[in-house]
C-alpha cells in the first residue's frame, strides 16, 4: 500500500500567481541592488493600525496577562460584542436586520472564500468571474469540482466574462449555474456594480435557486451613491446570498487577522432528495469542528474600529488611499492609457498599450520604471493585456511611480 494524494492539486498552476511575481521581483532586485522598487502589486496595506484600534488591542493583552481578566477559548463564531458592533455599524444603517447568530467572525475573508465551498456538493456548477480573484477557482479545484485547465479556463468552471466591451459588468449564465461568486468592489478590476446590476443576480439566484457568495471585502472604499455596501440592501438577497467581509484593507488588519462572513438563517440549500437544508447550521458546524476561532485581542482591536475615534482615523486612512487611487487614475488617463477601476476601489486596472500581453507590461514597468503591478493574466484569460496596480503605498511613492512611468516610451 502507498498513501494516495489529492489528485486534484496536481491540475493547479505550476506557479500561484502572487509567487511568480515575487520570483520576478527578488530576481530583479538580485541583480539591481541599488534600485528603488515600488510595489503597487500585491494588495497589502502600507498604513500602521490607528491609535483607537492599538489602544483597544493593548489593552487587551493586557487583560490577558492578568489572571482575573484572562480569556482562554472563546467562542469559534467569535464574541457576541464584536457580532453586536458589526450589526450596529454595518448593517442596520442600511436597514439590514441581522442576528448575532447569522455572523461569524474569522481570521480573513480569504480563509472564509475557500472553505465555504467545503459545505456544498461537489456536484455543483460553479460559476466565476472573469478575471477573478484566485482564491475563488483554486480552492474549487482542491476540491475537485473542476477538470483541467484549458486555454487558461478549468474545465468544469463556468466564466462571466468581465471586460471594456460589457463595462466590466458580468452577464447571466447562459445556463443554470449553482453557486456564483461575486467579488464587488472587484478585485483586480476595481470596477463596481450598482444597485440595479446587483439586483439582477439576486433575481436570477431566486429563480434558479442558486446561491451567491458574495465577496465585500472593499466596501468600505466605495464612494458612489448607486454602489449596494452589503448584497443584503438588494430585496431578496437573503434568501440567496452569503456575505464575506474583512477589517484587512478597511482597517489595515492583513496581519492582525479579522473578518466575518453572514449566513443569513433564510438561506436554504437542498440534499441529494431535493429536501430543503438550512445553510446556516452547516456552516456552524463546519466552523465548530474546524476553526478555534480569533483571539480575543483581535476580536477586541477589531470592535475598537467602530468607536467614534476608530471610524475617524480609519476614514482618514482610507481617503489617503483613494487619493493615491486619484493620483493613478488620472495620471495614467493623462498618458492615454485606458483605465479602469479606482474610483470606489483601491485597485487600478489599467490596459497595457500598443496589445501589449500582461507579463510583458510588467516586465517593462519593473525593468524600465523599477515599479511592479500583478499581471491580469493571472486573473483568468479576460485579464490577458491588463495589469493591476494597487492604492496601497505612500503618496510620495505612487507620485514617484506615475513619474516613472510618465518617461517610458510605449
Amino acid at each position: 500500500m502507498v498513501v494516495k494524494i489529492n489528485e486534484n492539486y496536481l491540475k493547479l498552476k505550476s506557479s500561484y500567481l502572487f509567487v511568480e511575481v515575487a520570483r520576478r521581483e527578488a530576481e530583479f532586485i538580485k541583480s539591481n541592488p541599488d534600485a528603488n522598487v515600488i510595489k503597487m502589486g500585491i494588495g497589502d496595506v502600507t498604513k500602521p493600525l490607528v491609535p483607537a484600534v492599538v489602544n483597544a488591542f493593548r489593552d487587551a493583552v493586557d487583560e490577558m496577562g492578568n489572571a482575573e481578566t484572562f480569556m482562554g477559548y472563546g467562542p469559534e463564531q467569535g464574541y457576541d460584542f464584536l457580532a453586536e458592533a458589526i450589526i450596529k455599524n454595518d448593517y442596520e444603517k442600511y436597514g439590514i436586520d441581522l442576528d448575532t447568530s447569522e455572523v461569524f467572525i474569522s481570521d480573513g475573508a480569504k480563509c472564509d472564500t475557500g472553505n465555504i465551498q467545503e459545505i456544498f456538493g461537489i456536484d455543483n456548477k460553479v460559476a466565476v468571474t472573469d478575471p477573478v480573484y484566485t482564491v475563488y477557482v483554486d480552492t474549487n479545484v482542491m476540491a475537485g469540482r473542476t477538470g483541467e485547465m484549458k486555454d487558461g479556463m478549468y474545465e468544469g468552471l463556468y466564466y462571466l466574462k468581465c471586460n471594456a466591451e460589457n463595462g466590466f459588468v458580468p452577464e447571466l449564465p447562459s445556463e443554470p449555474v449553482d453557486i456564483i461568486y461575486l467579488c464587488y468592489p472587484n478585485n483586480p478590476t476595481g470596477t463596481t456594480l450598482t444597485k440595479d446590476q446587483l439586483k439582477v443576480f439576486v433575481d436570477y439566484a431566486k429563480e434558479n435557486k442558486s446561491i451567491i457568495l458574495f465577496d465585500a471585502a472593499y466596501e468600505a472604499f466605495i464612494s458612489e451613491d448607486d454602489v449596494p455596501h452589503s448584497i443584503y440592501e438588494i430585496e431578496g438577497a437573503k434568501e440567496v446570498a452569503i456575505e464575506f467581509k474583512s477589517f484587512s484593507k478597511t482597517a489595515g488588519f492583513t496581519g492582525t487577522r479579522c473578518a466575518y462572513t453572514v449566513v443569513p438563517k433564510e438561506l436554504i440549500g437542498y440534499d441529494s432528495e431535493g429536501n430543503e437544508v438550512e445553510i446556516n447550521p452547516l456552516w456552524n458546524r463546519r466552523q465548530t469542528t474546524k476553526f478555534n476561532g480569533a483571539s480575543y485581542p483581535v476580536q477586541k482591536a477589531a470592535e475598537a474600529t467602530y468607536s467614534e475615534d476608530g471610524q475617524k482615523q480609519i476614514k482618514e486612512v482610507v481617503d489617503y488611499y483613494m487619493e493615491n487611487a486619484k493620483v493613478i487614475r488620472e495620471s495614467l488617463s493623462d498618458l492615454g492609457l485606458e483605465v479602469y477601476g479606482g474610483v470606489s476601489s483601491p485597485y487600478i486596472w489599467v490596459k497595457a498599450p500598443n496589445n501589449m500581453d500582461s507579463w510583458a507590461f510588467f516586465d517593462l514597468l519593473l525593468n524600465e520604471a523599477n515599479v511592479i503591478g500583478t499581471p491580469g493574466s493571472g486573473f483568468g484569460p479576460s485579464g490577458e493585456g491588463y495589469l493591476r496596480l494597487t492604492a496601497f503605498n505612500t503618496l510620495e511613492n505612487t507620485k514617484e511611480a506615475m513619474d516613472r512611468i510618465s518617461k517610458l516610451e510605449f
